[in-house]
């Protein structure tokens, strides 16, 4: 029987993980999107699901604690980065999960070389972070659109008026 657990954490991996596996990784078509994923919502399932779609392995940058907290405020995340890894991880569309700590995931996209950079449709393609070095590498960038009425920040918002 399949320790389900063991089988999600291993798609947990550090940074490093995608230089020492470059040469088995480039076999196949990456794309790479990134997020805080804070609370998990029908929004991000859509998103990534549609993302892994494009390609043969979907890695997912998650911004650590620290790196939510100085883009999101104080009272952010409202889950810690081990859950959020847990909860990325535990998708079927999801092949790898890794945390950066930088407020952007530039460096992560440079050791990760992926073929497709994917962001949510809120985002100009001329301004998503890495795009310069995914199309230097002749890879490629999109958007895909939101679904209307997820946010995070909304759910929030939500919650604390009840």
């Amino acid at each position: 029987m399949i320790d389900f657990l063991t089988h999600i954490t291993k798609k947990i991996v550090p940074q490093d993980y995608f230089v020492q596996n470059e040469a088995v990784l480039h076999q196949k078509k990456i794309v790479f999107t990134n997020g805080c994923f804070d609370i998990l919502h029908a929004g991000h399932v859509t998103y990534l699901a549609k993302a892994r779609q494009m390609g043969d392995l979907l890695v997912v940058g998650l911004n650590s604690d620290a790196s939510v907290r100085r883009l999101k405020g104080p009272e952010r995340p409202v889950n810690d980065q081990n859950a959020r890894a847990l909860l990325l991880a535990a998708l079927e569309m999801v092949d790898y999960v890794t945390l950066f700590e930088e407020d952007t995931p530039y460096n992560l996209i440079c050791q990760v070389k992926p073929d497709l950079l994917v962001k949510g449709g809120d985002y100009n393609v001329d301004n998503i972070v890495g795009a310069d070095f995914v199309r230097q590498h002749g890879g490629q960038t999109c958007t895909i659109p939101l679904v209307e009425g997820f946010s995070t920040t909304s759910i929030i918002d939500h919650l604390k008026h009840q």
